[in-house]
């Protein structure tokens, strides 16, 4: 009787499946725990500390004072006591939105440390404090201090939590204004952006204009570039010296103006490419059935055309909304006095160190921007297929009316694209604008201004580089394990929500967290604080949505059977997910890799906050070098950007090219 071991398998498919469903949970499991530690637990630390108040009670401090030989004491008396006497301090300056301190000795005004006498001091209650220098000193019990000791002793407030802050917010017309401000600029520039790019669209896809690649190439450009580019060049073309500022009759280009004309031409490319999505699923039946009905060209572009994009345009209104209301780099550069939520935190943290008062003007940050967010996914639920299997593609026909007209318009866009990044390049090339035209390279010589050099810009090629390689390795991993895992509905649900909320989440607000959250020596991931690490998470986490949802988009390609078939041959998940899986997506995997390297490399909001000294990036030195100045050296390090961002954009194609012709060859048999 011959052998029958080798149809016995040794471990039953069912075993090889459990495992493999163990090992996914728990992989899983892991990416959710990075991004509740790096988005849902900041963001958390964040609120509450916008709850937070802070104020000094002068009722529980007592004082003792002795002669001048300092060996007898007077009676005992509050600090409150001696404040109204001496109407040092009043309510405004005991109240305090930061863990500030009042130093003891301005209570005396014939304090002197270099005098014999003595002071004692004691809590009148168990939860007040004060400090010694840095050491905390909290007692009942009288403490007795000599001049030099007592100079250094500092008054502590306590702390309450309540809607204090968000009342003294709305209380404050000049922080309230920025709300509305805000909404008028985001609103203004959503209506001109996405009829501008709904145009461009639509000659892409629905007329037979010529140099469409072209077009599309330079409707791009504007994604490779940090938003405060833009500033520059209107300042450039349209500021106090600028050669184009007749054309403005008058008008300032510092304020409302300046932020529209720059968020429109940093948003239009994002919103482009959501509409030229829509408008290339089209059925080619809908048109014919429109015309054989004696429809007018006008007509069928109502009922037709629009009714097919309508979810494009909506998402791409929301896109561009979201994206001016968040921003940061544009109304730093040339908003001048017009405040808006952003610009708002920045001053309330680096200005003023008020950091619970940037904490409330990013929760009111947040709210329009999840609203604008959520809106946007429940609509995108609704969208139905365009496309089914009788559907005939769509293929323009010449007409040349509309040829030139869309040749017009997108000729005019293009020219406005180049003319800011032409301005730009030629700011970062002249001596001094506009009195000295010649052209020199010294502006490229970092060395010379405030920013932090060339080191900078190398500081963003390495997050860049960091960023690109470990964030498309948890996003592609959690996106994978997220779709491939039987079973565990709501796990998987939930991990959905964490890797969608990043896209609601404006940069400013999640830098602000990460300084609530990370520099905190109880927390033990501190140690990251100020280094290079916490710029790679900042930005991985910032930008995980959009490569989640395009490594979904790849894996809801691969037929669900491969798991079952590969764990029926007692092969482990991971052979498959080398072999087969990666292969297959690695296009996606490539998209996701440079467009987290372009981000990382244009990024401001996310990383303002949390930088240090020695990990200063090219995008923050423009905004330094721009505080400074010295705005030629600002715009020469903005198109250092641009070229690496280029050169990325370049090599990805060879790469994708050289890597797809081995691993794509069955697609085309």
């Amino acid at each position: 009787m011959p052998p029958v071991d080798w149809m016995m398998p040794t471990r039953p498919a069912s075993v090889q499946f459990d495992r493999d469903r163990l090992i996914k949970s728990c992989v899983m499991l892991i990416i959710a725990l990075y991004l509740i530690v790096t988005l849902a637990l900041p963001l958390y630390t964040m609120l509450s500390r916008s709850f937070v108040t802070y104020s000094f009670d002068l009722t529980r401090f007592e004082f003792q004072v002795s002669d001048e030989s300092g060996a007898t004491f007077g009676p005992p008396v509050t600090a409150a006591a001696l404040n109204d006497e001496l109407g040092r301090f009043g309510p405004d300056d005991l109240r305090t939105s930061s863990e500030g301190r009042l130093s003891a000795a301005d209570l005396f005004p014939d304090f002197s440390f270099r005098s014999p006498v003595k002071y004692r001091l004691r809590a009148t209650d168990a939860d007040a404090s004060w400090l010694v220098g840095l050491n905390p000193v909290a007692t009942q019990d009288w403490q007795e201090y000599d001049g030099n000791s007592f100079r250094r002793i500092s008054l502590r407030p306590i702390t309450t939590t309540g809607l204090q802050n968000y009342a003294a917010y709305f209380s404050n017309p000049t922080l309230f204004r920025s709300i509305g401000n805000s909404l008028f600029i985001a609103s203004i520039t959503t209506v001109l952006t996405v009829a501008l790019a709904f145009g461009f669209a639509y000659a892409l896809n629905r007329s037979c204009m010529r140099f469409k690649p072209a077009f599309k190439l330079v409707a791009m450009l504007p994604i490779l570039l940090p938003s405060l580019l833009p500033g520059i060049a209107l300042i450039y073309l349209f500021g106090n010296q600028g050669i184009l500022k007749e054309l403005l009759m008058g008008q300032s280009i510092y304020g409302p103006l300046g932020i529209v004309i720059g968020s429109v031409f940093f948003t239009f490319p994002h919103a482009m490419i959501i509409i030229t999505t829509a408008l290339a699923i089209a059925d080619q039946r809908h048109y014919e059935a429109a015309e054989v009905l004696h429809a007018s060209p006008w007509r069928i572009f109502w009922t037709v055309t629009i009714p097919g994009a309508r979810y494009g345009l909506i998402s791409a209104a929301f896109v561009t909304f979201t994206l001016v209301l968040t921003d940061f780099g544009l109304p730093k550069v040339v908003g001048g006095q017009y405040s808006v939520l952003a610009i708002d935190i920045y001053k309330q943290v680096i200005g003023q160190q008020n950091f619970e008062m940037g904490a409330v003007v990013s929760v009111i940050l947040l709210i329009p921007a999840v609203l604008a967010f959520v809106i946007d996914r429940q609509i995108q639920k609704k969208q139905v297929s365009l496309l089914s299997a009788r559907s005939v593609p769509y293929e323009p026909k010449p007409r040349r009316g509309v040829d030139a007209l869309c040749l017009i318009w997108c000729s005019l866009i293009a020219a406005f694209i180049l003319l800011m990044i032409g301005t730009c390049q030629l700011a970062a090339l002249v001596k001094f604008w506009p009195y000295d035209m010649s052209l020199t390279l010294k502006n490229y010589d970092f060395s010379k201004v405030d920013g932090g050099g060339w080191s900078a810009y190398w500081n963003s090629i390495k997050l860049a580089g960091f960023t690109a390689i470990a964030g498309t390795g948890i996003v592609f991993l959690g996106a994978y394990m997220v779709e491939k895992l039987d079973g565990m509905q709501f796990a998987r649900g939930l991990f959905q929500f964490l890797a969608m909320l990043p896209m609601a989440i404006p940069g400013m607000v999640l830098g602000l967290a990460y300084i609530f959250f990370f520099n905190n020596p109880a927390n033990p991931l501190s140690a990251i604080y100020g280094t290079m690490a916490i710029l790679v998470v900042s930005t991985v986490t910032h930008f995980y949505t959009v490569g989640h949802l395009t490594a979904l988009t790849a894996l809801k390609q691969i037929d669900p059977e491969f798991e079952p078939v590969a764990a029926s041959m007692r092969q482990p998940f991971w052979r498959l997910f080398g072999r087969v899986t990666v292969p297959i997506c690695l296009p996606a995997i490539l998209d996701i890799m440079i467009y987290l390297f372009v981000n990382a490399m244009t990024t401001v909001s996310a990383v303002v906050f949390i930088y240090s000294t020695h990990t200063a990036l090219a995008s923050i030195a423009v905004l330094n070098m721009d505080d400074a100045g010295d705005i030629a050296p600002a715009a020469a390090m903005g198109m250092m950007i641009l070229y690496t961002n280029i050169a990325a954009r370049l090599l990805h194609a060879m790469l994708s090219r050289r890597l797809l012709t081995r691993t794509q060859a069955w697609r085309k048999r």
